[in-house]
């Protein structure tokens, strides 16, 4: 199977549902970047966010889906989006996992539980061999869970965050499709 023979799903946990984000999860994504507490843990988004770029980045998701490029999904908690964990860079049966969510369910869980739906679906539905994931340095809480998962430490490198304007170390790990414990 390829990536792009994937049709959308979503995928269920103990407590989550994780879907396929749709255009109308933008609004809500906007607001839980728009707390500078979940904003600097974000390389890669701008702070304050730009609702504008926002919207756009969530209408391209349907088409990375087809493409077998990204597979992004909103996580809900009793069907309110409380963040997103995805699968994107995809190339060469490998990809980045990457998860966010609203400060207010922090530490309780959750991000451990949809990432690892996301690890199943990624070593057993798209067939990857190799996950690689990021935390920066301030961010032990993420760090602990990529931990949790199994994820091994490859090594501490300089990145430029776009959400703190400046360079930032960032702390990278790699997990194989063989190591996965559960």
């Amino acid at each position: 199977m390829s990536a792009v023979d994937i049709a959308p799903r979503s995928l269920h946990t103990e407590r989550l549902v994780l879907r396929p984000t749709c255009s109308s999860d933008a609004g809500r994504a906007f607001d839980i970047q728009s707390d500078w507490e979940v904003a600097r843990m974000l390389r890669t988004m701008s702070f304050p966010p730009s609702r504008d770029e926002v919207g756009r980045w969530f209408a391209d998701h349907v088409r990375h889906w087809e493409c077998g490029e990204a597979y992004r999904f909103a996580v809900a908690l009793e069907g309110q989006m409380i963040g997103m964990a995805y699968l994107d860079a995809i190339a060469d049966r490998e990809a980045n996992l990457g998860y966010w969510l609203d400060r207010a369910h922090w530490g309780q869980g959750y991000a451990f539980e949809a990432a690892r739906a996301l690890i199943l679906f990624g070593f057993n539905d798209v067939r990857l061999l190799k996950l690689r994931a990021g935390h920066v340095y301030d961010n032990s809480a993420s760090g602990r869970v990529l931990a949790k998962l199994g994820f091994k430490p490859l090594d501490v490198v300089q990145r430029a965050s776009l959400s703190r304007g400046e360079t930032i170390t960032q702390h990278r790990y790699v997990l194989e499709a063989d190591a996965h414990l559960w």
